[in-house]
């Protein structure tokens, strides 16, 4: 059961392209947002589809991979933890993120 602690697994469309980013090591980071639909019909009978937004980082080999394959607009699945921080803006006020650091990532679609 340990393995199922703090893992995320989540099927969607990437938003933007991935925003590449090159640590002073040479490490590379990727940045970017997942979109995931759920489809349901409403009391009336109405189909309704409701659209989440996921930050999604990754690091390492596997931004590489999403660096060289992963366009705006691909379907991918996307495979890690869910973590939390906060920082507090050039205004002084708190900003809470939460987002998905990926280890693993799927490609779909065509």
């Amino acid at each position: 059961m340990n393995t199922l602690r703090n893992k995320v697994q989540l099927i969607g469309h990437v938003g933007n392209a991935p925003e590449i980013l090159t640590m002073e090591s040479g490490k590379k980071l990727a940045k970017f947002s997942i979109a995931t639909n759920e489809t349901y019909k409403n009391n009336k009978g109405e189909k309704i589809t409701d659209t989440q937004w996921h930050n999604v980082v990754a690091w390492g080999k596997t931004a590489e991979l999403i660096e060289n394959y992963v366009p705006k607009g691909k379907e991918i699945g996307v495979e890690g933890k869910l973590t939390s921080r906060s920082y507090e803006d050039k205004d002084g006020v708190k900003k809470y993120i939460t987002e998905v650091v990926c280890n693993e990532v799927l490609l779909l679609g065509k």
